[in-house]
């Protein structure tokens, strides 16, 4: 039977000595990553207060002044850095579809201490190594984002294992095509809505994620994470303490050859009675691989007979492409029903 609503998943047995256990845990993620897409994992192992520490920061930045905050803009459409204020993103405009911006901002780090050699800076780089902007207003800012940069790149690396064993490939198989990944973190502030938003407007439009996987830590608050299923509903994502919801992304629905699905979703805007104080904060870790990392079709996700439904593309330039859309965006509201995006 189709899973139609997200699971919560305990990934312990990950980091457990019991073969037969990682490959059971393998076994299931394959059937969520082929149904729905979406999961709610527990045992991760993330530190508590490192969240937390997080957390602080963050919010103490998107309470700065609006011309503080416009300080720290991002530099530049194709460079995920910095500061986005509310309206400046459309996410639904990655994939063509012509909304009002969303009702949320941003702020955005890299990699952390990319090395000096040609590959991080030189021409083929681009701006996926461009300079981190570290608010000097904010206390453990830049501290408290580096580490958490680095817990999740080991979690993603270690899920991007696991997928590795759903898919029937050696454990490593993507290790090296993540090793100097360029991934995103980003926190995400949904003010408290004190007037009705625009025809279309949502806190996040509809949108699919652009790279391998993404990782995100929610709160419990009105206004939250909603998945399209294959029936075409939108079903709301469990909130579940101390848990990180995670998504496969376009690029691993490339790479399987739409075996994964690569799911729409967004966050819907509170109800009106409980708008004027409904703020929600998110911290979404993207995981992208390398810039030159090729995309194409796995050979096990390739029956006999069977073509590949993508060609290739290299990782850095499918983010240049969907991001640009992303931040860069013009025209009017489109209503977007759940069956518009179901498979």
């Amino acid at each position: 039977m189709t899973m139609l609503n997200v699971p919560i998943v305990d990934i312990s047995p990950l980091y457990a000595d019991s073969a037969g256990d990682k490959a059971a845990l393998a076994e299931a993620l394959d059937k969520v990553c082929s149904d729905i897409g979406f999961l709610v994992i527990v045992g991760h192992g993330v530190p508590h207060d490192l969240l937390a520490r997080v957390n602080r920061s963050a919010r103490l930045f998107f309470a700065l002044p609006a011309q503080a905050k416009a300080g720290w803009k991002r530099p530049q459409d194709d460079q995920v850095r910095g500061y986005s204020g509310v309206g400046d993103e459309g996410l639904s405009n990655s994939l063509d579809e012509k909304t009002p911006g969303d009702l949320k901002e941003s702020f955005s780090i890299g990699p952390i201490d990319a090395p000096n050699t040609p590959y991080f800076n030189g021409p083929a780089a681009g701006p996926h190594f461009a300079p981190n902007l570290w608010p000097r207003q904010v206390p453990d800012f830049q501290a408290s984002w580096s580490e958490y940069f680095t817990a999740m790149s080991d979690l993603a690396t270690d899920l991007m294992k696991l997928f590795a064993l759903a898919l029937k490939l050696p454990e490593d198989f993507f290790a090296g095509k993540i090793d100097r990944h360029i991934s995103m973190f980003r926190a995400l502030n949904y003010p408290s809505q004190d007037r009705e938003p625009d025809p279309g407007q949502l806190r996040a439009g509809a949108h699919s994620d652009y790279g391998s996987l993404t990782i995100v830590r929610v709160e419990d608050r009105p206004g939250g994470l909603q998945v399209c299923n294959k029936a075409g509903q939108w079903v709301d994502v469990p909130f579940v303490p101390d848990s990180f919801v995670v998504n496969i992304g376009d690029l691993m629905m490339q790479w399987t050859n739409d075996r994964w699905i690569s799911t729409m979703h967004r966050v819907v805007n509170p109800p009106r009675e409980r708008a004027g104080d409904s703020q929600r904060q998110s911290l979404v870790f993207f995981h992208q691989p390398n810039y030159d990392a090729m995309v194409q079709c796995l050979e096990s996700c390739l029956a006999p007979g069977e073509t590949a439904k993508y060609p290739p593309i290299s990782s850095g330039d499918h983010l240049r492409n969907k991001f640009v859309k992303q931040t860069t965006f013009a025209g009017p509201a489109v209503n977007m029903a759940c069956e518009d995006f179901s498979r």
